[in-house]
């Protein structure tokens, strides 16, 4: 039987995501959990939600449908998205749901899955769980088969452990940093203040409970930190680290009180990660390219994947990376899990900071410097197709990768369009050495849409 779905609810193979009340409904959640239970064929599963209140609701309903499917469930409550994949290893679980809606606006959630490996869930076995939301098969558990629910020990000390085991605890906390933490009311406020003090810094807070309550826009991205910065220099705090709602993503801000670029994150993260161990290393198609730079400079490979933490982890893993990740942000580190990890990367910047000794504003002048675009366009999928052909013509001096949408690349610069896997857009991403050169490469991309 093939079942209703909302028509505005984004279903994919990484989950669900939609407006609270409206396209994501109880029904929708409970449903899309019984379809995970079904495709694990019961066993255990970590289930936890970011700060937003909605997710008080949604949780009912996920441990209801896995319950349903014959799922014991193990709920850790509110908790870091990374957290989820480290309590999937340490439970021994046959999988995990996170409930949240990452960075979009307070009236969303979603449902996100994780395989037993504590990894998002890869993008073939996603499809199975999407068809059995989609076309029904669903399989319930009889009256004496239905999950049981509990609470199980705290997993929250294991990532601080496992982050400081990740870096030289010692010279951070010789340094002495005063640190600024954004948390937004998310759910890595608190995870984020235990490791920094662990870590010897000295800690100022700026809604850091997981309350739920966002004092700006959720997605940490410099046009909606201009509050925060100035709160970094009065502060008098080295740097200034911004998270989001489900805490898989790092924003900076430096001593000056200056918004750094998101892509800054993981190339700082590259770098330090490259001292401490040469390897190979594995970014996505949109992602800057200052990360092959800093490879380059260290004698390592760094290959690119199709957007998607599930392909960027797949990528590492082929090549063996010792480092990886995603340009909104997200770090990725083998040694601590297989998810994105802004508390790895508090804690890898902190000693780079450390070992060089200079202000934060320093070293990420000292990176090589490029201007990037991020922009959505608006366009009908039917039309995409032809889109995508008629950009292609338009620039038939450029390398052409067809991986995951359409990347132009040229010596100094590159563009890539692709389809959002979390919004109905089409997203349009640029890089080149000017803001002039990456516009006009963004607007006229954008025109032949």
């Amino acid at each position: 039987m093939t079942t209703s779905i909302a028509p505005d609810l984004i279903v994919s193979v990484s989950g669900i995501r939609g407006i609270v009340g409206q396209s994501l409904t109880p029904d929708a959640a409970c449903r899309f959990a019984t379809a995970l239970g079904t495709y694990l064929k019961g066993g255990r599963v970590v289930l936890a939600r970011d700060s937003r209140p909605s997710g008080r609701m949604l949780r009912s309903a996920v441990a209801a449908g896995l319950a349903a499917a014959g799922c014991s469930v193990e709920d850790i409550g509110i908790a870091p998205t990374p957290t989820v994949g480290i309590a999937v290893r340490r439970l021994a679980a046959a999988g995990g749901i996170q409930i949240t809606a990452s960075h979009n606006p307070a009236p969303w959630n979603g449902l996100k899955m994780f395989g037993p490996d504590g990894a998002v869930l890869p993008a073939e076995q996603g499809r199975h769980v999407q068809q059995l939301f989609e076309g029904g098969g669903l399989r319930y558990a009889g009256w004496d088969g239905i999950g049981a629910v509990r609470v199980p020990p705290d997993v929250l000390d294991d990532h601080v452990r496992l982050a400081s085991d990740a870096v030289s605890a010692a010279n951070i906390h010789a340094a002495g940093f005063r640190v600024l933490l954004d948390g937004n009311g998310g759910a890595g406020g608190p995870l984020g203040s235990s490791l920094l003090r662990q870590l010897g810094c000295e800690v100022v807070e700026l809604a850091c409970d997981a309350d739920g309550v966002f004092v700006h826009e959720a997605e940490p991205i410099p046009a909606h930190l201009a509050d925060v910065g100035p709160q970094v220099e009065r502060s008098g705090a080295a740097v200034g680290f911004v998270l989001d709602p489900d805490a898989d993503r790092l924003a900076l801000i430096d001593e000056k009180g200056n918004c750094v670029s998101e892509e800054i994150t993981l190339a700082l993260a590259v770098k330090f990660r490259l001292e401490q161990n040469r390897g190979p290393v594995v970014i996505n198609m949109s992602t800057s390219r200052v990360i092959e730079d800093i490879a380059r400079e260290a004698g390592c490979e760094c290959s690119r994947t199709a957007v998607g933490e599930a392909n960027v982890v797949a990528g590492m893993r082929a090549v063996g990376a010792v480092i990886g990740g995603e340009g909104n942000g997200g770090v990725i580190d083998p040694r601590v899990g297989w998810v994105r990890d802004p508390f790895l990367g508090m804690a890898m910047i902190l000693n780079l900071m450390a070992d060089q000794g200079r202000p934060f504003s320093q070293i990420v002048r000292a990176l090589p410097a490029y201007s990037m675009l991020k922009t959505k366009v608006t366009v009908p999928k039917e039309r995409l197709t032809a889109g995508l052909d008629e950009i292609a013509k338009r620039w038939p001096d450029a390398k052409l990768n067809r991986l995951d949408g359409l990347r132009l690349d040229w010596p100094d610069r590159w563009v890539h369009v692709r389809a959002s896997n979390t919004e109905p857009a089409v997203r349009v991403i640029a890089e080149s050495p000017s803001a002039e050169e990456t516009k006009r490469l963004c607007d006229e991309t954008a025109a032949c849409l």
